[in-house]
């Protein structure tokens, strides 16, 4: 008898290190690094802390959250930089404590992190009543209110941030501030935003 629990006790630490062996690499990926040289919630900080430095007008700080060869892409109106003494230059001239009016909100729709990038969907809502120079370029401020749902495709690299893609449907920001005549063509102005936000609203009819 005693014999026989001794042989089940050992089978039994066989097991448990047996079990352990097989969540091992399990625990070993899910502490390290991914292939940006940063834990999720490592980049996650990041893109946070280089976006309160936009916001805040933090030049410095927004810059050092980037790495070496940084390109930014605002792809409805191709404004952005490559490189980093471009991406600096705009960051300075047109963007930097110039991001938006200061009545501007902005929700979050959904976050996305994988291994190499963050992707956000955000609304944003604001009155035009400065320039954006990145939004509406060479356009004057016009009063309108405007609501926007917009997709941010951050990439990472060498523990940095590496690029932005920001897209956003132009021809619905352009109705809204009195440019586009919605009349007869397949476009709409802040209804657009406003069924992202409430995917309830009624779709359009063709």
């Amino acid at each position: 008898m005693i014999e026989r629990r001794t042989m089940l006790a050992g089978f039994r630490r066989l097991l448990a290190l047996v079990g352990a062996a097989a969540l091992l690499p399990a625990a070993r990926a899910a502490q390290a690094q991914t292939g940006a040289g940063l834990s999720r919630q490592a980049m996650l900080d990041l893109f946070e802390r280089h976006v309160g430095a936009e916001l805040a007008g933090n030049l410095d700080v927004t810059m050092a959250t980037m790495n070496d060869t940084p390109y930014l892409n605002h792809v409805p109106t191709m404004a952005g930089g490559f490189g980093r003494e471009a991406v600096r230059a705009f960051y300075r001239d047109h963007l930097v404590g110039k991001f938006f009016p200061p009545d501007m909100k902005m929700t979050s729709v959904s976050r996305t992190v994988g291994d190499t990038s963050i992707v956000d969907e955000l609304l944003i809502s604001f009155t035009h009543t400065t320039a954006i120079d990145w939004l509406l370029p060479g356009i004057a401020p016009t009063g309108k209110p405007v609501e926007m749902a917009v997709a941010v495709i951050v990439g990472f690299k060498d523990a940095k941030i590496a690029y932005e893609h920001i897209y956003w449907d132009q021809a619905s920001v352009l109705v809204q501030v009195g440019l586009l005549d919605p009349r007869g063509l397949p476009v709409s102005g802040a209804d657009v935003a406003r069924k992202v936000a409430n995917p309830t609203l009624p779709s359009r009819r063709i």
